[in-house]
């Protein structure tokens, strides 16, 4: 089991090279970005647990991508570490002005940057701010969106579940089952990135129960792109006879056969218009009702 994925953005071969090779040694999942435009693209494509950030870069420099991560409501809550050749105490105070978490000077001990990359992560899931299967801002984060909507008139919430992955994690395991919620994920942000707002947001509220909060002209369709896209990609976590066939066989608990169908979204939608709402427990309750009704747009 992974335990996390790093981005590294560091454009020195040597160092980058290094640092993917030690993390993947010690199990975490790694990804390099060269430039600073690299890191914010794949930062949208994947929610990466931690950034390991350098200064100087060849197009923007480490403070911009850090504020740029920092004012998107999606990677606001990444932590993000600081690696540089810089050590004046003015560049360290400016990195943590922009909201960095931690800051490591070069040259360093790898061991101590691991244990600054595992305190990191482990603050920010212990604070309740992200999934660990997919990244994405979970109960904390949340929260603090639905209570942001008691002064707002045009939002629109998505909520949505997998129907089907409980058969599908008993057939192919809770790895792959694991990395349905990652492309889950990852399908929620190319849709928001298409058709969405810069603040839009995006969380994981556990389990297969995923939200999205966007305005409520835009519902229809995000919704719609949301489910063709899942349609289009979800055969490829199956194997081979089961995309054939459409289906997968599983045993009930009196041990007869049954066929389940191939994994599709399960979605709800409430607007401000279905309100007033007076707190967040009614909204999420009106949403989780409108996902078993599949009350769509």
């Amino acid at each position: 089991m992974s335990e996390g994925r790093i981005l590294v953005v560091e454009d020195d071969f040597d160092i980058s090279n290094m640092l993917r090779i030690y993390f993947q040694s010690q199990g975490y999942e790694v990804t390099v970005a060269p430039r600073g435009g690299d890191a914010l693209e794949m930062c949208r494509q994947q929610l990466p647990h931690i950034v390991v950030l350098d200064i100087m870069l060849p197009d923007i420099d480490g403070y911009e991508v850090c504020r740029q991560l920092r004012g998107n409501l999606r990677t606001k809550h990444i932590p993000i570490i600081f690696l540089t050749q810089k050590d004046e105490r003015s560049d360290k105070i400016h990195g943590l002005e922009l909201g960095a978490d931690d800051y490591i000077t070069k040259p360093f001990d790898v061991e101590e940057l691991k244990l600054r990359v595992k305190n990191s992560m482990a603050r920010a899931a212990y604070e309740s701010l992200t999934n660990p299967t997919t990244g994405l801002p979970s109960s904390k984060l949340i929260e603090e969106q639905l209570r942001g909507l008691m002064r707002r008139d045009d939002w629109g919430i998505i909520y949505a579940g997998i129907k089907g992955l409980e058969a599908f994690s008993e057939v192919y395991g809770f790895v792959a089952s694991d990395e349905v919620l990652r492309f889950t994920a990852m399908v929620l942000g190319e849709t928001v990135d298409t058709l969405g707002t810069p603040n839009d947001f995006i969380g994981h509220i556990g389990g297969d129960d995923f939200i999205v909060i966007t305005e409520k002209r835009l519902i229809r369709p995000i919704v719609k792109d949301l489910m063709n896209r899942f349609a289009d990609g979800i055969g490829t976590h199956y194997d081979f006879k089961a995309r054939q066939q459409g289906y997968i066989v599983v045993r009930d608990k009196h041990g007869n056969e049954q066929k389940v169908g191939l994994m599709e979204l399960a979605i709800g939608i409430i607007t401000s218009d279905d309100g007033p709402f007076t707190d967040i427990r009614e909204i999420t309750e009106a949403a989780a009702t409108a996902r078993r009704e599949g009350r769509l747009p």
